[in-house]
């Protein structure tokens, strides 16, 4: 069996098409036809079978092409760890991160390192808590910005990197809006608009208004921090924010207030899989990043 025939084999199970397959692997059609034949040969097994003008995979070709995918993942990623080691300069960083993240940390700490590495490649993915730790045990992400921070894992391990404090957002024209700063229970007879369930500040935010004697009612719910801090600006109900959510401002603007009791907090850890070296060019962005933050390893 040749790396070609996994190759070839692949292609044509992701096209469902031997023409379409021959064209993005520059190929003639006959020759992937052929080593397709090849292998099913081999195999003693038929891998496609054909269907109007595609291709499908038959059961045992969707087996196979789990291990296929598998083997040329894993091969193309010792290239990688090659091609790092006689250069990690440039290399590519796959890094996890929430969406709360992405307006100002990520940027931040991406454009400071890149200035002493300007060769790097960096690949982002979004994701939630769950999601996140997923796409770290799956190896498509060397390292994953988190919160809060896993402290207990089975399969990660990592550092906190920041404690962030959460402050009260208001409408223009709440009676609260001029304070400096508020007891969280000031709020209880308020309507709170929260992120949707599965995401990681709804529950320091529900967990917060519980500390503080009251359940909080729910008016709206959203998935991003601009929309959360929109609808508050337009006065449909009030919430809690990181700080560094905040620092963006438009046009629709709620107020922003400290809140004294209890303080609100989050964490934001850098975690990676545990037991498992990290690539070259990621082993340098994480020292890079415990500098950064001050964090002692």
């Amino acid at each position: 069996m040749e790396l070609r025939q996994l190759h070839y084999f692949v292609k044509v199970a992701q096209k469902e098409h031997v023409t379409q397959a021959a064209e993005e692997l520059h190929v003639a059609q006959s020759a992937v036809s052929r080593q397709i034949h090849q292998l099913e040969e081999e195999l003693g097994v038929k891998l496609f079978l054909q269907k109007g003008r595609n291709l499908h995979l038959t059961p045992v070709g969707q087996l196979f092409m789990k291990r296929a995918e598998a083997i040329l993942k894993e091969l193309d990623r010792s290239v990688q760890e090659v091609q790092e080691f006689i250069n990690p300069e440039l290399g590519e960083i796959r890094i996890g991160f929430p969406h709360s993240l992405g307006v100002h940390l990520i940027p931040s700490v991406v454009a400071a390192f890149r200035k002493t590495h300007p060769n790097v490649k960096f690949r982002f993915k979004q994701g939630m808590y769950p999601s996140l730790i997923r796409d770290l045990v799956r190896a498509e992400v060397d390292l994953a910005f988190i919160s809060p921070f896993p402290e207990v894992s089975e399969h990660v391990t990592g550092e906190v990197i920041l404690t962030e404090r959460l402050s009260a957002i208001l409408p223009p024209n709440h009676a609260l809006a001029n304070e400096e700063e508020i007891d969280l229970a000031q709020l209880k007879d308020d309507t709170f608009v929260l992120f949707s369930p599965g995401y990681s500040l709804r529950p320091i935010v529900w967990d917060a208004c519980i500390e503080a004697g009251f359940t909080p009612k729910i008016g709206f719910e959203g998935e991003e921090t601009d929309t959360i801090r929109g609808l508050v600006a337009a006065g449909m109900g009030v919430s809690l924010l990181p700080d560094m959510a905040l620092r963006h401002t438009s046009e629709l603007q709620p107020v922003c207030v400290k809140v004294n009791k209890p303080q609100v907090t989050r964490t934001i850890g850098l975690i990676r899989r545990k037991d498992e070296k990290l690539p070259l060019v990621a082993q340098t962005f994480h020292r890079f990043l415990l500098e950064y933050f001050n964090v002692q390893s």
